[in-house]
């Protein structure tokens, strides 16, 4: 797996949890929801990505 699959796979399995989570337990878990999309947002106008650092120092290697 690369690292931009690992990222990808990352974003939205947390955003299906904050999904699920808000309809069984309290709304309140779409935060989780609107802070994974702030962080994709961000991380497509800036290049930072905190996820791929730490996926970058677990020894996952780039797309080539």
């Amino acid at each position: 797996m690369t690292i931009e699959n690992a990222v990808r796979s990352l974003a939205g399995s947390m955003v299906l949890i904050g999904v699920i989570l808000s309809l069984t337990e309290s709304p309140w878990w779409l935060l989780l929801t609107a802070f994974v999309g702030l962080n994709l947002l961000q991380s497509a106008f800036t290049g930072f990505c905190p996820a791929e650092k730490i996926f970058k120092r677990c020894g996952l290697k780039t797309q080539l």
